[in-house]
């Protein structure tokens, strides 16, 4: 069994383009050719945190995965990263364990913004006159991150409850080329950006007032991976023209979907797959005028295409911490 860091993880990550690798992650989990068993959770309250399991296979692989990963909100005030965790790779043949990748939820963040990436590319408007960022943490900076080479626009607004994060937010991500403002309003992001993504672990709405979007907007609801947490009102689900799922029947479960549907803003039936979208079996996006939300939750497949692909990666290039 191998063992790999996150110093050698970041080491080979350059090296792999990872969004077609997640792409057909969503693609064989919507065509039915994977096997993702419900998520395993806990909810700790003193301190609060989350914990979740994440496990499956793709058909035809040589692995299963199962990925573990926690955040802790209060880390922060500790000096700690809010989020750890691992992946840990078996033969799909055999059962016997392949690899650990201890990535201290490392890849996790990384594939959640391929995902926003990915989401974008298919159902941003294709003018986009200004970024929305509700959020000012590790994955709101990583979703700009991966945006850059997918939406032309370098115009972005971010929104936070701290005036201090948002400033740092908003210096950092001018140093890597894009024009940022700040606000602590969120109906005035909400106003002035048609591509918006949310970052955060609220528990009530952020974006409330569907009359407050642009035409045209696309939002991308990353935070919300609970059965408590909502970043987005129900009625701008209801309101909406394409709500996309990365996985419908746990979209049914937790997250934004989830909250729409137990206050009746939304039926199932009208609920679309990313992987469908990116195989071409259903429609995305038709017009620039089109009210659009994707509702990421994070799907098993994601995480078997990531540590797949660095495992990979790092046997060509011999970077395990021990030989196996």
């Amino acid at each position: 069994m191998e063992i790999l860091t996150l110093d050698q993880i970041k080491a080979v990550l350059p090296s792999v383009d990872l969004l077609p690798e997640i792409e057909q992650g969503f693609v064989a989990y919507s065509q039915g050719r994977s096997v993702v068993p419900p998520v395993g959770e806990l909810i700790l309250r003193e301190p609060p945190g989350d914990v979740h399991i994440k496990y499956g296979y793709i058909g035809g692989d040589d692995y299963y995965v199962i990925k573990i990963a926690s955040g802790f909100y209060g880390n922060a005030a500790l000096g700690l990263s809010s989020g750890n965790g691992m992946m840990l790779m078996f033969s799909q043949k055999t059962g016997e364990p392949v690899a650990i990748l201890l990535d201290e939820a490392y890849l996790t963040d990384i594939r959640t913004a391929v995902a926003g990436a990915i989401a974008a590319k298919y159902l941003a408007p294709s003018d986009v006159i200004r970024i929305g960022i509700m959020g000012t943490g590790t994955q709101a900076r990583l979703q700009l991150e991966y945006l850059q080479p997918i939406v032309e626009c370098r115009k972005v607004m971010v929104w936070g409850r701290d005036a201090d994060k948002c400033a740092a937010y908003a210096k950092d991500a001018n140093a890597i080329g894009f024009d940022v403002t700040m606000t602590l309003d969120a109906s005035e992001l909400a106003r002035s950006c048609n591509l918006i993504v949310t970052t955060t672990p609220a528990e009530s709405p952020l974006l409330t007032d569907v009359n407050d979007l642009m035409p045209g907007t696309h939002i991308t609801a990353i935070g919300s991976d609970t059965h408590s947490k909502q970043e987005v009102h129900a009625e701008i689900l209801r309101r909406a023209d394409l709500v996309v799922a990365d996985s419908i029947p746990q979209c049914l479960e937790r997250g934004e979907i989830h909250q729409a549907m137990k206050v009746g803003a939304m039926d199932e039936g009208s609920l679309i797959e990313l992987g469908s979208i990116i195989a071409g079996t259903a429609e995305g996006r038709t017009d620039d005028v089109q009210l659009t939300i994707a509702d990421l939750t994070g799907v098993a497949v994601q995480d078997i295409q990531i540590s797949k692909a660095v495992y990979e990666a790092a046997m060509n290039r011999g970077q395990f911490a021990h030989p196996g």
